[in-house]
Formats: C-alpha cells, sequence, structure tokens
C-alpha cells in the first residue's frame, strides 16, 4: 500500500470522496465518471474479489490496519479531514474509489442464467441491495434491472447488499423490451403481486424461471404485469395487504429456488 498523507479537505485528489450524504449528486456523478465507492474493509475486499479494479483508499490511519497488504494508493486523512470530505463523520471504516465495468449484455447474461430475479423502477437503493443480498445468500444466478432502478453501486446499495452485488451478476434492460427479452431467452416470468391469481408456494419450479418485483408503492407495471407469464401473490393475514418489496422478494425467491 502506498500511503499519501493529506491535509487540506479540499485537495483535488480527494474528489471522489466529496459530499458523500448528496444522494442526487452522487448518483449522477458516480456512473457519469465510472466509479463507485464501498465501505469498510469486508465490503472492500469482496469488490477486489469481484474482479473490481480499485483507485484509491480514503482513511484514518487506524483504519488501514486491515488493509495493509492492498496494492493501491491510499490517502491518509485525519478525523476531521474525513469527515469534512465525505460530510459526516464515517465509523464502518475506510472508503474506496472502483473503477466500474460496462453493464454486461442481456442476452448473453441469461444464456448462462436459470433462477432471475427482476426488478422493476425500484428507486430506493436500500432495497435494491437487500435484493441483491437475498438472490445471494438463495442462490440466484443473476439479477435484472429496468433502465430506471437504482443504482446497485451506489453506497448504499452495496453497503446493504453486504457486497453481494460484486459476486452476483446483473444488467439491465429497458423497459419497453425487458419482458420480450426474457421470454425470448426462455424463460417464465413471475411477477410478484397482491393480485395474483396463484400463491407463491404452488407455483411449478420449472426450469428456467425469473421472479418479477415491482417498485415501492405501485409495484409491478400493468404493462409489465399483463406480459408476465404467471402472477402470484404471498398469503397474508390480519389484513396486511403488502410487505416491503426487498421482504417480499425474498420470500419469493425462497419459495421459487
Amino acid at each position: 500500500m502506498r500511503r499519501v498523507a493529506v491535509d487540506d479537505p479540499g485537495d483535488p485528489r480527494l474528489s471522489p470522496f466529496l459530499n458523500l450524504r448528496d444522494t442526487s449528486m452522487r448518483a449522477a456523478r458516480e456512473p457519469a465518471e465510472g466509479f463507485f465507492l464501498a465501505e469498510g474493509a469486508l465490503t472492500i475486499r469482496r469488490a477486489l474479489a469481484g474482479g473490481y479494479e480499485p483507485r484509491a483508499v480514503l482513511a484514518t490511519e487506524r483504519m488501514l490496519v486491515e488493509l495493509a497488504d492492498l496494492d493501491v494508493t491510499a490517502y491518509v486523512v485525519s478525523d476531521r479531514v474525513l469527515e469534512s470530505t465525505t460530510g459526516f463523520p464515517v465509523h464502518r471504516g475506510a472508503l474506496a474509489s472502483f473503477s466500474r465495468r460496462p453493464v454486461p449484455d442481456p442476452q448473453a447474461l441469461l444464456a448462462g442464467a436459470a433462477r432471475v430475479v427482476v426488478l422493476e423502477d425500484l428507486v430506493d437503493t436500500t432495497n435494491v441491495g437487500a435484493i441483491f443480498r437475498a438472490a445471494a445468500a438463495l442462490g440466484w444466478d443473476a439479477v435484472v434491472l429496468s433502465a430506471r432502478c437504482g443504482d446497485p453501486l451506489y453506497r448504499r446499495a452495496v453497503r446493504t447488499s453486504m457486497g453481494a452485488v460484486f459476486s452476483v451478476p446483473w444488467t439491465r434492460v429497458a423497459h419497453r423490451t425487458g419482458i420480450d427479452v426474457l421470454h425470448r431467452a426462455g424463460f417464465t416470468v413471475i411477477a410478484l403481486t397482491p393480485s395474483g391469481s396463484v400463491e407463491i408456494g404452488s407455483v411449478e419450479l420449472l426450469s428456467r424461471r425469473a421472479l418479477l418485483v415491482g417498485s415501492e408503492g405501485p409495484g409491478v407495471s400493468r404493462r409489465w404485469l399483463d406480459a408476465a407469464d404467471i402472477a402470484a401473490r404471498i398469503p397474508m393475514h390480519h389484513e396486511i395487504d403488502s410487505l416491503n418489496v426487498a421482504a417480499a422478494a425474498a420470500i419469493g425467491l425462497y419459495a421459487l429456488a
């Protein structure tokens, strides 16, 4: 590790780590500039294991103990400079910037998958990360996101997924043609919706299946629901009509695993 002491929060070398709580700025800037951030030693190592190329680490000296073996430049700062740069007290450990990779072609990715979860317009990156974590834990092959879904490599999604966004392959599809792409690849699309005609536990486990979940609140859109092969529901009690999308997706992933 190459340590470089930095004592000015305005140093341009710290620019990738600037104002981490400015969600809209970060969401626009990181994909445009081709990088993302990972937070904490475990997540940083999982990004490395996933084949992502590190750019730099930002940390106090005490945070670097678990990362000393890495071949990367570390900008070493005080707690004051770290908080001034990021915009909040950092407690989870070092931050690292990584280069993004091109998003895989959907057809190429789906050709090697048998079980995929499809996210339609989920904007909350915490939910996106939680679903990646469930997909990894339950052995699913890939995640397909609509074009308007939140960024799986946004810091909050990375953290919530416990780094699963680095181990589960993912791609994006256009909203207009997304279901068609899945059908052409031979997938049976199972939409998870409170209005489903069958219970999720009774769905026949076909060899190639895609679990579709919709955005927070509205759920699966009418366009995608009509194009799905099966509409399935989770049985509810005590007058509860729906669950948080990440919780519902985890149940669906388990039921169809």
